[in-house]
């Protein structure tokens, strides 16, 4: 069962490093959260280090600008690692392409220093997917005809944010993983690497062991924060890891908020649960 706690200050003493969600957690998409900002600042002064672990199909080094933009102060974290990371990996081995890129020109940052090519779905060797050109007005059915042409091709598609849905403000915009759970339905291969899948997590308990001093990081020391069932979560349970679900981001109004509902729903494990992340 998992346990509603009122602050992270009550589990804190039980781990050395925090790895923690970003989207639904620290920000909204528009601005941060300052109390969770202060949570990660407090946990990071008191315990060991934070290592920020997001989805976002661009490297760290591209988002960071973002964070400052929304005001998470760089005392909250100490450490960064993307689902952009762990996929330029992916798209090495895949070198020269051509690729089909579908996402928009925010993105682009995570192909800056790989020698792909381009091309359309007619001629690409495989699909570098980092979500929809607009994710303001378009949804994955927009996508189903010119998927349907690249599943009867063969064409892998590389997927480099595994999130179906994230918050940005009061709304809920489609991702890359939508796209994916499309191509797939279409009879596609979809490979990726982000969350809730292992390349991502040996980055950052990698980043949080170096970060520690330590050639290791023990995985009970260990702690997870995310709102994202199918991925903060799930990535938790499959590392074996301790996780705390924050209620209040994209599984906000389902089952009224019902923590042990949802999780048992998915069949999924928290040590800890809260509304929001605080101290």
């Amino acid at each position: 069962m998992t346990r509603t706690i009122a602050g992270l200050s009550e589990i804190a003493d039980r781990y050395d490093a925090l790895i923690c969600d970003v989207w639904g957690v620290v920000h909204n998409g528009r601005e941060a959260y300052q109390q969770a900002c202060q949570a990660l600042v407090r946990f990071a002064e008191t315990r060991g280090p934070v290592v920020l672990l997001s989805n976002a199909p661009r490297p760290a080094s591209a988002v960071v600008p973002q964070l400052d933009a929304f005001h998470v102060p760089r005392s909250a974290w100490q450490g960064f690692i993307t689902s952009g990371d762990a996929t330029r990996a992916l798209l090495k081995e895949r070198v020269p392409g051509p690729a089909w890129a579908i996402g928009p020109d925010r993105d682009h940052p995570l192909f800056e220093g790989i020698d792909l090519g381009f091309a359309g779905p007619g001629e690409a060797a495989f699909i570098a997917c980092t979500g929809l050109v607009d994710d303001e007005t378009e949804t994955p059915e927009d996508y189903r005809e010119v998927l349907t042409l690249a599943a009867g091709r063969g064409l892998e598609m590389i997927c480099a944010n595994p999130d179906r849905v994230v918050q940005r403000g009061e709304k809920l915009l489609y991702c890359a993983g939508a796209l994916a759970d499309l191509y797939e339905g279409l009879g596609g291969t979809v490979i990726m690497a982000g969350k809730p899948y292992g390349p991502v997590y040996d980055l950052a308990l990698t980043e949080a062991a170096g970060l520690a001093g330590k050639p290791a990081m023990p995985r009970e020391r260990v702690l997870c924060v995310g709102d994202g069932l199918p991925t903060d979560i799930k990535g938790a349970n499959n590392q074996g890891l301790d996780a705390l679900f924050v209620l209040g981001g994209i599984h906000g109004e389902e089952l009224g908020g019902n923590a042990q509902a949802l999780l048992d729903r998915d069949g999924l494990i928290a040590a800890y649960d809260m509304p929001e992340l605080y101290w």
